[in-house]
């Protein structure tokens, strides 16, 4: 089913932009949970690598679910999907509240919220529009949900800092539930209608199964090492998430530090996403996806090499201020314009490679890989920590990641993948 003939109620605006509401809300909790680490382990007397094991399980369930979610959603539309994972995500965020021993704490804030946000996260909003709207609005559509989703962590980052400060966390948590329930409205928006079963005797030239699909996926060179390079930015993006907090009170910078440096990412992700997305018509993606790696290993590397100043008085436009505060605040910026600045030219990729039939499930896929990505990132920062008392082997091993990516990236061919459906690829 092409965009042409799928059946639109609504105007494409407003399905863009009940679709960033959703990528907004889906992202947005998720994107706060390093914010609690810290009131989580010291009320239940662990160390970091339990709630570490947690959300990388989170991670890790969000990328194993994501595929199916995505064959579902291709299969059957994409309401009934959403609505299941708004609830899991719901459940999770509100469970963790009464998980006092680890293994609760995986199956809560791990397992239920890493299928939660399999079926309600931005990726579905993606595949949404790559269904609903014509082919010339993709890029920049899937520009603006993946901003939508760094707005997200723009608004929850200082908004759970505040929220565990005055109320505590669980009533944070519950709160945070509250607000994810109101992707069960918004999902109307951007519902898919439910495609027919193709099966091998009835597969025409411009369609197929889904076995078919995945062994052309996985057959193509280019769509491979797409997907190789998407595991770099899960890594750095999952530790940064639910590290960098714990980090920067380590090096000895205010806890509200965290939250502003997040709340940055965020709001400059806004403008990463959508440049990434404007830029996608206008140069090859893979020397988009290439940049963004390389650069984020030089920022990463400005932000250690910053941190012996960490208390170095300095003047900023008259204020006094710390070097370390300037340093985070500048990483936040920088790492924000890089944030999911990939998203929109991978989901791209995808589409141009195999069109829409299947973008939901083929992203899917790449995303597992992001999401093993993650779930390395969160899991070893927090292991490495009580083995070592700091974080800079992940570190150093999230720089030369963004190094290896940046060069796997740019042998990808940006065109439809050759075979027998090469013209349903290129609507």
């Amino acid at each position: 089913m092409t965009a042409q003939n799928a059946a639109r109620v609504l105007p494409a605006g407003l399905i863009i932009l009940a679709g960033c509401a959703i990528a907004m809300l889906g992202f947005g909790p998720r994107s706060s949970m390093g914010f609690f680490q810290q009131p989580i382990i010291s009320a239940n007397g662990w160390g970091r690598d339990v709630f570490s094991f947690a959300l990388a399980i989170q991670n890790l369930m969000w990328g194993v679910g994501q595929p199916f979610m995505g064959a579902i959603a291709d299969r059957f539309g994409t309401l009934k999907v959403l609505w299941t994972g708004a609830l899991l995500y719901a459940a999770g965020l509100y469970l963790m509240t009464v998980s006092t021993d680890p293994v609760t704490l995986t199956i809560t804030g791990g397992v239920l919220i890493g299928f939660g946000l399999a079926g309600s996260s931005f990726n579905l909003v993606l595949a949404s529009f790559s269904k609903l709207l014509p082919p010339e609005k993709r890029s920049m559509a899937f520009g603006a949900g993946t901003a939508a989703g760094s707005f997200g962590q723009f608004l929850f980052s200082p908004l759970g800092v505040g929220l565990i400060r005055d109320y505590g966390w669980q009533n944070a948590l519950t709160i945070f539930a509250g607000l994810t329930l109101l992707i069960l409205p918004l999902a109307l928006a951007v519902a898919t209608k439910p495609q027919g079963k193709t099966t091998a005797a009835t597969a025409s030239h411009d369609d197929q199964t889904v076995m078919q699909a995945l062994t052309q996926a996985f057959g193509h060179r280019s769509y491979v090492l797409l997907v190789l390079g998407f595991f770099t930015c899960g890594f750095q993006l999952a530790f940064i998430t639910v590290h960098l907090p714990s980090y920067f009170k380590d090096v000895g910078m205010p806890p509200e530090v965290g939250g502003w440096t997040l709340a940055l990412v965020g709001v400059f992700n806004v403008i990463g996403s959508l440049s990434s997305g404007w830029l996608g018509n206008r140069m090859p993606k893979r020397w988009i996806l290439a940049i963004i790696y390389f650069a984020r290993s030089i920022v990463t590397l400005g932000l250690l090499f910053s941190v012996p100043f960490v208390s170095t008085p300095v003047s900023v436009f008259g204020y006094q201020t710390t070097w370390g505060i300037v340093s985070a605040l500048a990483f936040g910026a920088s790492t924000g314009l890089l944030w999911l600045s990939t998203v929109p030219p991978t989901a791209a990729l995808v589409s141009i490679m195999f069109g829409p039939r299947y973008m939901a499930m083929l992203y899917g896929f790449a995303f597992f890989s992001h999401q093993v990505g993650g779930f390395l990132g969160v899991w070893l920062g927090g292991l490495l920590f009580e083995k070592t008392g700091s974080y800079d082997v992940v570190w150093w091993l999230s720089i030369a990641l963004g190094v290896a990516s940046a060069l796997i990236n740019l042998p990808i061919t940006e065109k439809a993948a050759p075979g027998r459906w090469q013209a349903q690829a290129a609507t």
